[in-house]
């Protein structure tokens, strides 16, 4: 047999195993891409719990309670322990201010916290077969009644010895109460920092002889006034939203020794 014969039953014996090599690449990727299908599905088979905030509202200002709904899903076993918590931008982590138990899907609680602009969530422990959960993220200004003398006077003053004299903390704890004076045709004022305040619900009795005038004022402009006989009592509350430096002004308008004017104010605010 000469050279060329042999080379040419070589070269067709080499034909068939060149082809049942390529074979085995498609085999092996469509092995890889089945392998990547599983993954998810396998995945979806773990139990997830879900748990969000359905409602976060102010329910009573003047105690400062911040109640907030849950929902949980599914069902944790009765009587759970949910924390409720608050992202402290100063220490730079969650912190609980709250916790209640379920009832179903659903958790309450009500914690009584002071004013704030904070971010909200909602946790929950393991419970096999679901590992630990917690809500999205809720940001919530909490509006809470204080004392409009929590924050000491920016300004006082006045005309005809005018005095604005703040009640003491050991006698007024709330930091509501004060009394100001001055002489017959005189006024009196006080400024007070009343940023990310939003109303001011202030009392007002007149103690003098004849008739005054009370004012509240965001620097020259009126946002309210009211004229008040001798030896009466009025409300003068008024929305407040934007001004950061209130006025509290009183003036006579017609007494025989000036006026005396006794006030117990709150501020409504986040701080």
């Amino acid at each position: 047999m000469g050279v060329r014969p042999i080379l040419a039953l070589l070269a067709l014996i080499a034909l068939p195993l060149s082809g049942c090599a390529a074979e085995v690449v498609p085999a092996e990727s469509a092995m890889a891409v089945q392998d990547a299908q599983a993954a998810p599905s396998a995945a979806a088979t773990t139990p997830v719990r879900t748990v969000k905030i359905t409602s976060i509202k102010t329910t009573d200002a003047t105690k400062g309670v911040l109640t907030v709904v849950g929902q949980i899903t599914p069902a944790p076993v009765a009587k759970s322990r949910v924390s409720l918590q608050r992202w402290s931008s100063s220490l730079r982590k969650w912190e609980e201010i709250g916790h209640g138990v379920t009832a179903g899907t659903s958790i309450t609680i009500p914690p009584k916290v002071p004013g704030s602009v904070k971010t909200y969530r909602l946790s929950i422990g393991a419970q096999a077969p679901y590992a630990a959960a917690v809500s999205p993220m809720v940001s919530f200004s909490h509006y809470v009644y204080r004392g409009i003398f929590k924050k000491p006077l920016l300004a006082a003053g006045g005309k005809g010895h005018p005095q604005f004299n703040v009640v003491p903390v050991s006698e007024g704890p709330r930091r509501a109460e004060a009394e100001v004076l001055a002489d017959k045709a005189g006024v009196v004022w006080g400024e007070v920092d009343s940023t990310g305040c939003r109303w001011v619900r202030t009392w007002l009795g007149n103690i003098t002889d004849g008739t005054i005038r009370a004012s509240l004022l965001n620097g020259s402009k009126l946002v309210g006034t009211v004229d008040m006989k001798q030896e009466t009592e009025t409300w003068l509350n008024r929305d407040i939203l934007g001004v950061n430096r209130l006025r509290l002004q009183i003036a006579d308008v017609k007494s025989g020794y000036g006026p005396i004017v006794a006030i117990d104010a709150l501020l409504l605010c986040t701080n």
